[in-house]
């Protein structure tokens, strides 16, 4: 009898560890409400060697630093963080900002990412233990990371109607005397 309750139990833990992958697949947008967009990163890869004969090497895990915008109820922050993820963080153009939620508040992050050749859904996620900024963002102008404060951005985000909680996420070239020239607070 106790044989056959451990088997039971064994072929349930078996099929509930098989079943994670595609249970953590599924991506929910309304379940990651918030917006990061990171400015800079670096990261090391791991490899592990299952074998000589095996094929090679495989990714174990990538760590790094970095330096990161959230833009939550509206508002931009900066912050610094560090993360230890199954995947590389996925190279971001221009603007462009990943789905993230906390996991928790005000210390740690979850982000999703688009897979690399994958469908327009498959994502990966990456946990980002945070330290945020007072009234900052960070920047890049000229090939430099700076800082600014936050309220500059803001204003900066309304002029040029750039809210990425939105969908709104390209800036649009602002009219009369911000067009000639005064890009203060816009990244590069």
């Amino acid at each position: 009898m106790r044989s056959c309750f451990v088997r039971t139990l064994s072929v349930s833990a078996i099929c509930l560890l098989l079943a994670m992958p595609a249970i953590a697949g599924k991506y929910k947008p309304d379940d990651y409400p918030l917006r990061v967009h990171i400015v800079e990163r670096n990261g090391v890869r791991h490899y592990y060697h299952p074998g000589y004969w095996a094929g090679g090497a495989q990714l174990d895990k990538v760590d790094g630093l970095g330096a990161a915008n959230l833009f939550e109820n509206g508002q931009p922050l900066g912050f610094d963080f560090d993360y230890v993820c199954g995947e590389p963080l996925t190279p971001q153009r221009g603007y462009e900002t990943f789905p993230a939620r906390w996991k928790k508040q005000g210390r740690e992050l979850e982000i999703m990412m688009p897979k690399m050749g994958g469908k327009p859904d498959d994502m990966n996620s990456c946990e980002l233990k945070v330290a945020m900024k007072q009234d900052t963002v960070y920047i890049r102008r000229n090939g430099q990371v700076r800082e600014e404060p936050a309220a500059r951005f803001k204003q900066w985000m309304v002029r040029h109607q750039y809210d990425p909680e939105h969908g709104m996420n390209e800036p649009v070239r602002a009219s009369g005397a911000a067009q000639a020239g005064d890009d203060t607070g816009a990244p590069e």
